[in-house]
């Protein structure tokens, strides 16, 4: 008589949560499979979507009043490739998490060389730390952008918070379902058998393991004289900026989540608002922060004169959809350091009486 011998199959392991996908990922790196180019009319696209009117972003003659030789980026501009990035990663490797709970809390920015018009960016992207909270998920990513030379440009911190503790109510769902783009909704995405024949599945980021980026060797104040109208002779602690009055409207968000990326209906839809618990459509956080930055640069005269530039978000703005919300940006000089002749300036947003930025600060260069 033959044995017979039967398989047993294992019993197929449960997916693994987003905080275990996220805690997986901390010390690991991840790039940005394609190059994002810098074109000129997007940089004037963003300008205008951020308020910036500063020459450089519009002229080349003006950029090289400042010593480039092609248009200057604002200073968020980046913000797209960050967005690109983090979608990116939770399309792909964190996909544990329900994006629609996705919340980003702070951002960072160092400049080590502003972003000109015709920069290849490369973004490394690198798990810095995770942890938990509640029934709230921190983490924090390293992102790192350089250029088809290799030059090292900009280092950001991003903090982004997930909620765990609850499941998404299916009315959210369906309201998010019913006006994200097509491809994008949350509970639909393109099966293979719905995906143009002849196209592979890119997920949009590989893991590095070991190549080297190249080292913040240049100090900018060595080899730059800043061309701001205040010089650092003119500052004093606790001087204040001149204040800017914003009006943003729906079609400003519109334009903006267009020119950015940031798609997320909370931003121009009442009903997914209102769904969401928010007490009407709400102003991105990149864009009151990229408006925080043109306020700066506008008051400086150099938009290549700030080195470092952060923000922790406190709240947001609502936006009537009859008529403009107002945001009124101040700035204050905290210290100074005479050394190199630079000012750290500290900002606040407030609409509504509504505090938008916990805290905010640049440092900026001087004549």
């Amino acid at each position: 008589m033959n044995d017979i011998t039967t398989a047993v199959a294992e019993p197929a392991s449960a997916p693994l949560s987003g905080s275990e996908q996220a805690a997986a990922m901390v010390g690991r790196r991840y790039r940005m499979a394609d190059h994002y180019e810098v074109g000129r009319e997007k940089i004037r696209e963003f300008a205008r979507a951020v308020r910036d009117f500063h020459p450089a972003h519009w002229n080349e003659d003006a950029a090289g009043d400042l010593g480039y030789d092609a248009l200057i980026a604002p200073l968020t501009f980046s913000s797209i490739v960050w967005l690109l990035v983090q979608r990116k990663m939770f399309d792909s490797v964190l996909t544990g998490y329900d994006i629609s709970q996705v919340l980003q809390t702070e951002q960072s920015i160092t400049v080590h060389r502003p972003l000109v018009a015709g920069d290849r960016l490369h973004c490394d992207s690198f798990v810095e730390s995770f942890r938990q909270f509640g029934d709230m998920d921190f983490m924090v990513t390293r992102n790192v952008l350089t250029n088809q030379h290799k030059e090292l440009l900009q280092t950001a911190y991003t903090t982004v918070v997930a909620r765990t503790g609850a499941e998404v109510a299916t009315e959210l769902v369906t309201a998010v379902d019913g006006v994200i783009m097509s491809g994008q909704a949350l509970t639909h995405r393109l099966s293979a058998t719905e995906r143009p024949r002849g196209r592979a599945v890119d997920t949009g980021i590989i893991e590095c393991l070991d190549e080297v980026l190249p080292e913040a060797t240049v100090d900018e104040t060595q080899v730059r004289v800043p061309r701001g109208v205040p010089t650092f002779d003119d500052l004093r602690v606790g001087m204040e900026l001149p204040t800017r009055v914003v009006p943003l409207s729906r079609g400003d968000l519109v334009n903006y989540a267009g020119v950015s990326g940031d798609s997320n209906p909370i931003h121009f839809s009442d009903h997914v608002a209102d769904t969401a618990g928010l007490p009407d459509v709400v102003s991105h956080g990149l864009l009151t922060m990229g408006l925080g930055a043109s306020y700066l640069t506008d008051w400086l005269g150099d938009p290549a004169a700030v080195t470092e530039y952060g923000v922790r978000f406190s709240g947001f703005a609502p936006v009537s959809a009859t008529r403009y919300t107002e945001i009124e940006f101040r700035g204050r000089v905290k210290s100074l350091d005479p050394r190199r002749r630079a000012a750290t300036i500290a900002l606040t947003a407030i609409s509504e009486g509504r505090k938008l930025f916990g805290r905010a600060t640049a440092e900026v260069l001087l004549r």
